[in-house]
């Protein structure tokens, strides 16, 4: 990655790879992980592991849903990274190893590997941990997203509420070594951001949708 590159270059090279229309709802999304993916590049220490891998593709996921049209969205997601200089389909490919491998094991397991610094875990899910202790290792949001959608991925986590298991991300990231006031911030950011999203989705559909109807009586109306 190169040190001289500046985010105006990320953002020439993301439009080149990306030479499509998106929809205002989704430019935010995109400029800010774009500049996020710049400024991570260029940390020293950064590494694009696991927990960064399941963190970044579960932001754009759930940012992105709803995109439209649905065949651009991975594109979109595989731009954002190669104008960084990261490698979209090997982060993909990490972060779906990660939550299948959790997927095998109860959202109990999974808390106590996570919370006991990876002993007695898989392989797999030990490295993700190691990272984290790494001394130069560098922390964003991405980090704090990548753990919660791990517990996410435990088998029972679907039953458990959905502020509960943010509770325990809080208290397992405290556990891994990770500051329990950004971990919180940035866990509550997220979970009010996807649901603003949501509901912006919503919106933006159900006017598209009152748009289509009125298009249709009219031009019933202009045929009779």
């Amino acid at each position: 990655m190169g040190v001289s590159l500046t985010v105006a270059d990320s953002k020439r090279a993301f439009h080149s790879a990306f030479p499509y229309v998106i929809a205002p709802i989704y430019r935010r999304l995109v400029d800010e992980l774009l500049v996020e993916l710049h400024l991570l590049s260029h940390q020293k220490g950064f590494q694009a592991d696991g927990l960064f891998a399941v963190g970044l593709t579960q932001v754009f996921d759930s940012f992105s849903n709803g995109y439209r049209p649905e065949n651009q969205r991975e594109p979109l997601f595989q731009a954002l990274c190669s104008a960084n200089g990261f490698d979209g389909a090997a982060l993909r490919s990490q972060a779906q190893q990660a939550r299948e491998q959790v997927g095998h094991h109860s959202l109990e397991e999974v808390k106590g590997w996570l919370s006991n610094q990876g002993e007695g875990a898989p392989e797999l899910i030990a490295s993700l941990l190691r990272s984290v202790q790494r001394d130069d290792f560098h922390y964003s949001r991405l980090v704090a997203v990548g753990l919660l959608s791990l517990l996410q991925s435990a088998q029972g986590a679907d039953a458990i509420d959905p502020q509960a298991l943010r509770s325990a991300a809080h208290e397992i990231g405290e556990a891994m070594g990770l500051i329990k006031d950004r971990v919180d911030k940035d866990l509550s950011l997220y979970a009010g951001n996807i649901e603003k999203m949501s509901q912006a989705v919503e919106l933006m559909e159900e006017t598209v949708a009152a748009e289509r109807r009125r298009r249709e009586r009219a031009a019933e109306g202009s045929a009779t």
